[in-house]
């Protein structure tokens, strides 16, 4: 007998602009019972401090939520001077009390962030979600474990020095995943001279969604108040793919590839992750391997459709 499933099917991904103080599968969960959907997930976790930029996706989004996780993304970040602390943020103890280099400005501060700008090697923090043996890092940290972490290849693609007051500075950061922005600011503060540590940190950018999109969990919880319905907000799983090249299929060849089947397209010259669409819209990501003068397409997630 098969088991029924909870909730009701709902397909599409939601930003959600994540306050301050809760997780990020906290909010999950607050808004799958707002849909009442039967499946949902996110696209990497936001710490309860930071705010920002939430893709969740539901149904047939959630396929592609590896994708989004793997994504660029950007952040604001405050960073505090002259303090460390044991997590990197404001919630941590603190560890360590410098003062702050006298007559720091940005002329001071350009040649230390040039230095972090580009290919960098940085090791997470003991506060991150990452894994050893089966356990996240933060759970070793907690029981005043120190795991040996091995550096990282990130890459920061932009780092700009928005403000500088007495004992603080505002950076904006675009980087690739895993980078972990507690740990740039912790790296920033050491090369000062002084230590540092993040007081406020909002996300700008993930999955190609930014700020302009977001909506905030109080006015869907007032929307369901007025019965009207949540559905009209979602998007699209493929808006989270338009880095990706496009190709439209039909006849046989969209058959095939609906049946899970490659097929060879000529006069397309494709290679890597392709965006799959049919005479009913986005069908699915498949990956192109260039073949002569065309390629083969093999469909890796597809949708369901109705």
């Amino acid at each position: 007998m098969s088991r029924r499933r909870k909730g009701r099917d709902v397909n599409g991904i939601l930003v959600i602009d994540k306050p301050q103080g809760v997780t990020s599968n906290g909010i999950l969960q607050q808004v799958k019972r707002l849909y009442g959907a039967a499946k949902a997930g996110h696209t990497g976790a936001l710490d309860p401090l930071a705010t920002g930029v939430l893709p969740l996706c539901f149904g047939e989004a959630t396929k592609f939520s590896q994708l989004m996780l793997d994504s660029d993304k950007a952040y604001i970040t405050t960073a505090r001077l002259g303090v460390r602390t044991e997590t990197g943020d404001s919630e941590g103890a603190v560890v360590d009390e410098r003062p702050v280099p006298e007559g720091l400005d940005e002329d001071a501060l350009e040649p230390v962030l040039a230095h972090f700008r580009g290919d960098i090697q940085q090791v997470p923090s003991m506060y991150s979600a990452l894994k050893h043996k089966g356990r996240p890092l933060y759970e070793y940290a907690r029981e005043g474990i120190e795991v040996e972490r091995p550096p990282r290849p990130v890459t920061i693609y932009q780092l700009i020095l928005l403000n500088v007051r007495a004992n603080e500075i505002d950076l904006a950061v675009k980087c690739t995943k895993g980078t972990y922005i507690r740990s740039l600011v912790d790296d920033i503060g050491e090369a000062l001279g002084c230590g540092a540590h993040v007081t406020t940190l909002r996300r700008t950018l993930a999955a190609g969604f930014t700020l302009d999109q977001v909506h905030r969990v109080d006015d869907l919880e007032a929307m369901r108040e007025r019965g009207e319905s949540l559905d009209g907000l979602l998007v699209k799983p493929d808006a989270a793919l338009s880095m990706f090249p496009e190709l439209t299929l039909e006849g046989a060849s969209l058959v095939s590839i609906l049946n899970g089947q490659p097929v060879r397209i000529s006069g397309h010259s494709i290679s890597g992750p392709v965006r799959l669409y049919g005479d009913r819209g986005f069908v699915g990501l498949g990956e192109g391997f260039a073949e002569g003068d065309g390629c083969k397409i093999v469909p890796r997630r597809l949708v369901k459709h109705g």
